[in-house]
């Protein structure tokens, strides 16, 4: 079986180090708030040139904390993409907001920029561009949009972390980049965990607040000025010790593992463009970190159930527009085809950098022998 992921793997062949970097946190007697979440905090800042970072439970709490910190509160509205996950829509609305749903393009199945201002209202406050599956979104003509109308633009940078826009970073262009490090991530903990840039000083220190119950805590060290006394409302988001020591470890690695897929990126595109399938786009001026390869043919389902059958795991990343879920369906009737066509057609193949080339080349001989023999 080619598994579609898994951690098993990369455990096995770090877990001397990652057991060690567990160990030594537990017994430093520390739990939250210690000197491996500053290390990281310190480390993932400075890794992605930005001048503030605040790590946080999750990356749904780094969406809705950052969209906290900029003061949306009840009735503002807030623009996004269809074609994302539901995180991204959950935390807008728990914000007290409501999503704005843009449909995206055809050809990358990122937010298509040129339906962004038709959408824009007194009642609008912020974007949020999602740069899925490993690529940026068109991130100068949002930031013209945004600065044109007075708006925030907060990064969805789950799926893309270590990619460039333009020779830049994603994540530190708006005026917070929000991070994920769920364990399918570029960057994954063996738990939940998020992260939020910015280069603002006074959105760092209140979102500071928001994670821990709007109690003040010192820039250096995350000690509280007063634990007991809350200074805004806040939320509980925190990352622990033991993530924070892991994060740390694995994020001296990360650049490798970019790289790593990339190349496996490579493989498949070499070995599949002469077939019937649309391969990832990596557009002008981006680094596209494939999170994601993510395929499209108009029979996919066939094409799934027959790579399953010959024990290949594949996933469909979304098989359901948000619109078309149950308490999302009535968020706006704007035109979503796009979104609607592509969530049939999509699917997304083994990548990540334990992966080895002897199974990405047998994953590619079993996608042309199905496409040979069903005639596609």
């Amino acid at each position: 079986m080619i598994k579609f992921w898994s951690y098993k793997k990369e455990y096995l062949k770090n877990k001397k180090n990652i057991l060690n970097v567990i160990d030594r946190s537990i017994r430093s007697g520390s739990t939250f708030f210690g000197k491996n979440l500053s290390d990281f905090e310190k480390n993932f800042t400075k890794k992605y040139n930005s001048l503030y970072g605040v790590a946080v439970g999750s990356g749904t709490d780094a969406i809705l904390i950052s969209l906290m910190s900029i003061g949306i509160k009840q009735g503002d509205e807030i623009i996004t993409a269809s074609n994302t996950a539901i995180p991204t829509i959950s935390a807008i609305i728990s914000s007290g907001a409501k999503p704005k749903l843009v449909d995206i393009n055809k050809e990358d199945y990122l937010i298509n920029v040129d339906k962004i201002e038709k959408l824009i209202t007194s009642k609008t406050k912020a974007i949020i561009p999602v740069h899925l599956y490993g690529q940026s979104a068109d991130l100068k003509k949002i930031l013209s949009i945004a600065k044109k109308y007075k708006i925030k633009v907060v990064e969805d940078c789950a799926q893309a972390q270590g990619a460039t826009y333009k020779n830049k970073y994603v994540g530190t262009f708006g005026h917070l980049g929000c991070f994920s490090f769920y364990p399918t991530k570029i960057l994954g903990a063996y738990g939940d965990g998020g992260f939020i840039l910015t280069q603002n000083y006074q959105l760092y220190k209140k979102i500071k607040r928001i994670r821990f119950y709007g109690i003040e805590t010192s820039d250096k060290n995350n000690k509280f000025n007063n634990k007991y006394y809350a200074n805004e409302n806040g939320i509980n988001s925190r990352l622990d010790e033991i993530q924070a020591s892991i994060l740390n470890y694995k994020l001296k690695q990360v650049d490798k593992f970019i790289k790593r897929r990339r190349e496996i990126a490579k493989i498949y595109k070499r070995a599949l463009l002469p077939t019937s399938l649309k391969l990832p786009k990596e557009n002008k001026g981006n680094t596209h970190v494939y999170h994601l390869f993510t395929v499209f043919h108009r029979k996919s389902k066939k094409i799934i159930e027959k790579l399953k059958k010959n024990k290949i795991e594949t996933r469909v990343i979304y098989p359901y527009p948000i619109q078309k879920m149950k308490p999302y369906k009535k968020l706006n009737l704007n035109n979503l085809k796009n979104s609607e066509i592509i969530s049939k057609g999509i699917f997304s193949l083994p990548l990540y950098p334990e992966l080895k080339n002897k199974d990405v080349i047998i994953i590619c001989k079993k996608i042309k022998k199905i496409l040979k023999k069903l005639n596609f």
